[in-house]
């Protein structure tokens, strides 16, 4: 089965000609093609390019220039906007796009923003009507994530990043799992499904980060492995891992079956996006 990580950041470098909207730490830059020549090195098939929010908020244009170059290595997710009257309009072009996979919503405590919010609403009930899942940031916010998936039950909802808030620098924080008991409490919710992207990050041991195995069991063991999709974040997480460290513990580890590698790492991304690499 193809290996598939769930998210990655591709971006050119900050210039006047396609501006960042806020400087993160990542690398300077990390292009379609050096995204591409990084997963060739460790053997990952394709991955879900997500537009970066913090770099081209909700311009997609950069993905689609490099999903047209490596037509087979990606599938995009655009963030789209819960404050744009024509969101509906936006997602339903965004559909006739090649290579369009989903869409992504913002809910950062930071910014705040009620469930009920109308343009929330506009976006989910038109990512029903265009089979879109929708994939929902909503790490150090999960009650109003979980409040939003239990208003909209027709809704297909990709979890970001554990719905755990992970560090942007070393080292993780002291209890970087607290959040866990309410990560596993949303897996009762049928019509989401939860990315294993970043966990890394939230490790307090050096590579190959062996503290990360007892609590992503219980992540496994409450939400399926048929709902569980690896993902390493990168370019975020590139102050805390390289893209090498991000995939070898989990092509690697021993506390895996090949069954459930297999769905850790493709099957279950394949699934819930509608789309696998073309190998």
């Amino acid at each position: 089965m193809a290996i598939i990580d769930s998210q990655i950041h591709a971006y050119e470098a900050n210039t006047p000609e396609r501006p960042w909207h806020t400087v993160p730490n990542w690398p300077a830059h990390v292009t379609g093609d050096e995204m591409v020549a990084a997963m060739d090195s460790v053997g990952v098939d394709g991955a879900i390019f997500i537009s970066s929010f913090s770099m081209y908020r909700y311009d997609a244009s950069y993905a689609v220039q490099v999903q047209r170059a490596h037509p087979g290595r990606f599938a995009l997710v655009k963030p789209v906007d819960p404050d744009d009257p024509s969101v509906a309009d936006v997602i339903a072009e965004w559909k006739r796009t090649p290579g369009a996979a989903g869409i992504r919503i913002m809910l950062r405590k930071e910014e705040p923003r009620a469930p009920d919010d109308p343009g929330l609403d506009r976006i989910l009930r038109a990512a029903v009507r265009h089979d879109f899942p929708v994939n929902i940031l909503c790490w150090d916010n999960l009650d109003v994530g979980t409040a939003v998936i239990d208003r909209h039950p027709d809704t297909r909802f990709i979890v970001d990043h554990l719905g755990i808030l992970q560090p942007r620098m070393p080292p993780a924080p002291p209890l970087p799992w607290a959040g866990l008991p309410d990560v596993l409490e949303l897996a009762k919710r049928p019509n989401a499904v939860i990315k294993v992207s970043g966990a890394c990050t939230l490790s307090r041991e050096p590579y190959p980060f062996a503290d990360i195995w007892d609590p992503l069991a219980r992540v496994f063991d409450a939400w399926g492995f048929d709902r569980c999709l690896w993902g390493t974040d990168w370019t975020r997480a590139f102050a805390v891992v390289n893209y090498e460290q991000a995939v070898r513990p989990f092509a690697d580890t021993g506390r895996l079956s090949a069954t459930e590698r297999a769905m850790l790492m493709g099957g279950a991304c394949a699934k819930a996006y509608g789309w696998s690499p073309a190998l």
